[in-house]
C-alpha cells in the first residue's frame, strides 16, 4: 500500500470501498447482536459479573488474535493514561448496565432504548467539545428521547423497572464516545481498543471471584461465543470505518433494531408491542435527522 504525494505526513491513505464497508459495518452488526443473544441466555444462570468478565476476557483473547502482528502492548503507550481509564470505566459501567437490562427486557426494547445514545452523544457535545447544535438538533433530540419514553412508558403498567438501565448505558456510552473523540486527537484506534480491553479485563477479574458460578460446558460455549461476536464485530467495524466514511455508515447501525427483533422472536418468542414498535420508529427518525444535519452541515 503506498501513501499518494497529497497525503500528509503520518496519514495512511487506504483506497476506499464503501460498498464493502457497508457489508462489513452489516456483518459486524449481525455479531453484536449474536453476542446479546449470548448475554441473555448466560443471565438466566449466572451472575451479571461473571458475564461480562466473558465478554471481556474472550473479547480480549480475541482482539490478541487479530492484532498479534502489530504487537498489542506497543498500543499502551500514551500521554493521557486517565482519559483512556476513564473511557473505559464508562464503557464497563455501559456495558454493565445493558447486560442487566437484556436479563429483564425483551431483546429489542434493550437495543432501541440504549440508540438514545446518538442523541445524548449530540447534546454532550456542547458543553464537553463546545460543539454548537441548532434549534432543528436541539428538536430532534427532544423528539427522541419522547420516542424513548413512549418505549418505557413511565407510570404506566407496560413500564418494567429494568427500562431505566439502557438509559444509564445511554448516557455512559455517550460520555465514552466523546471523551474517544478527545483521545483520537493524539491517540490510535488500537491503543484506544488496548485500554478499553485490558481495564475491562483487570476490573472485572478482580470481582468476578466474589460472583463465580461454576459454567456447564454449554455455558463455556457461549462465553467464547459472545468474546468472539464482539471482538470479530469490533474488528468489522473498524475495517468499515476503514473503507468509507462515518457518515455514510451511520444510518446503517439502526438495522440493529431489526436484527434484534427477528432474534427476539425466533430465540426468546418475544415481539415488539405497537407502542413499543412507534417509539423505536420515533428515536430512528430522530437519529436520522441529526445524522442528516451534520452530513448537511459538514459538507
Amino acid at each position: 500500500m503506498t501513501t499518494s504525494p497529497a497525503t500528509p505526513p503520518g496519514i495512511i491513505d487506504r483506497p476506499q470501498n464503501p460498498q464493502l464497508g457497508i457489508l462489513l459495518l452489516l456483518a459486524g452488526i449481525v455479531l453484536f447482536v449474536s453476542g446479546e443473544v449470548c448475554v441473555k441466555l448466560l443471565a438466566q444462570d449466572h451472575s451479571i459479573t461473571q458475564v461480562v468478565w466473558a465478554r471481556y476476557t474472550f473479547h480480549a483473547l480475541v482482539t490478541f488474535v487479530i492484532f498479534q502482528r502489530v504487537g498489542m502492548f506497543a498500543n499502551a503507550k500514551t500521554t493521557r493514561p486517565w482519559l483512556h481509564l476513564a473511557r473505559s470505566a464508562l464503557m464497563l459501567a455501559a456495558t454493565a448496565c445493558f447486560f442487566t437490562a437484556l436479563r429483564y427486557l425483551p431483546l429489542a426494547d434493550a437495543v432501541a432504548i440504549s440508540f438514545l445514545a446518538p442523541l445524548m452523544v449530540t447534546a454532550f457535545s456542547i458543553p464537553i467539545l463546545k460543539e454548537k447544535v441548532g434549534p432543528r438538533r436541539w428538536a430532534a433530540i427532544a423528539v427522541g428521547f419522547v420516542g424513548t419514553m413512549i418505549i418505557i412508558r413511565p407510570g404506566t403498567a407496560a413500564m418494567h423497572w429494568a427500562a431505566i438501565l439502557p438509559l444509564g448505558s445511554a448516557v455512559c456510552y455517550a460520555l465514552y464516545q466523546i471523551l474517544t473523540r478527545i483521545a483520537t486527537r493524539t491517540d490510535t484506534t488500537n491503543t484506544s481498543l488496548f485500554w478499553m480491553s485490558a481495564f475491562g479485563v483487570v476490573a472485572t477479574s478482580l470481582l468476578v471471584p466474589f460472583a463465580w458460578t461454576n459454567p456447564s460446558l454449554e455455558a463455556w460455549a457461549l462465553m467464547l461465543a459472545l468474546g468472539s461476536f464482539y471482538g470479530f464485530g469490533h474488528y468489522l467495524l473498524i475495517r468499515g470505518l476503514e473503507l468509507t466514511s462515518a457518515s455514510m455508515l451511520s444510518p446503517f447501525l439502526y438495522t440493529q433494531v431489526i436484527w434484534a427483533t427477528i432474534f427476539g422472536l425466533l430465540i426468546f418468542d418475544q415481539f415488539p408491542d405497537m407502542w413499543t414498535l412507534i417509539g423505536v420508529g420515533i428515536v430512528i427518525a430522530s437519529g436520522l435527522y441529526i445524522w442528516r444535519r451534520e452530513v448537511l452541515l459538514g459538507s
